[in-house]
């Protein structure tokens, strides 16, 4: 096969692969398919251009590559109601402010969650979250009682968009930006409740 005939297959190939897979794909996998002597990064950024006038891109997520739908279309995806996969699940307010937690802190244990927020984070909130896949368990704690504590998942990195979590904002320039209080947390946790559990132990 001539070599841009050869250079077009692999693409494809490439493409096919990632447009397939329900995760990111990895540069270990993509190799697999276009042998280790291909650059895979050629072939991404070949593949980048010519879906540059596409509603959907080729973007680098959680250590791997995705197809995603370009970000200018997301509200006429929304008018469709069509049924769509992936995305992150809507989360509560409360949920939201545990996961951003263990996202800076982790591996953090339920008690030191609490400490931070100055209220139970419940096991139920917990649950919920790695029912999403956001989080997974983490190193017991040298604490007394070694508890689990909890890190974020490579799903957590994919639904937000991330390669690492070094893509996390810096947590100083979110207070400079007025976005982000420490001291205003109890003040956030009055509008963002969490339901009254009973007590489990």
């Amino acid at each position: 096969m001539p070599p841009d005939l050869r250079w077009r297959e692999w693409m494809l190939r490439v493409e096919a692969v990632i447009f397939a897979a329900a995760e990111p794909v990895g540069r270990e996998t993509l190799a697999r398919v276009v042998g280790k002597d291909c650059s895979i990064d050629l072939l991404i950024d070949d593949l980048c251009d010519e879906l540059r006038s596409r509603p959907y891109e080729i973007v680098f997520v959680a250590g791997g590559w995705q197809h995603r739908t370009r970000p200018a279309y997301a509200s006429a995806i929304r008018a469709s109601q069509a049924s769509t996969g992936g995305g992150a699940p809507a989360l509560s307010d409360f949920e939201a402010m545990v996961l951003v937690a263990i996202a800076y802190f982790q591996p953090i244990t339920r008690g030191d969650l609490s400490k931070i927020f100055g209220k139970e984070v419940s096991r139920d909130t917990i649950a919920s979250l790695r029912g999403s896949n956001f989080l997974a368990s983490g190193p017991r704690s040298p604490t007394p009682g070694a508890p689990y504590t909890y890190v974020t998942t490579k799903q957590f990195l994919t639904a937000f968009g991330m390669q690492t979590l070094r893509d996390l904002p810096d947590i100083e320039a979110l207070e400079d930006a007025g976005l982000l209080s420490r001291n205003g947390v109890a003040s956030e946790l009055d509008t963002a409740e969490e339901p009254e559990q009973e007590e489990d132990g």
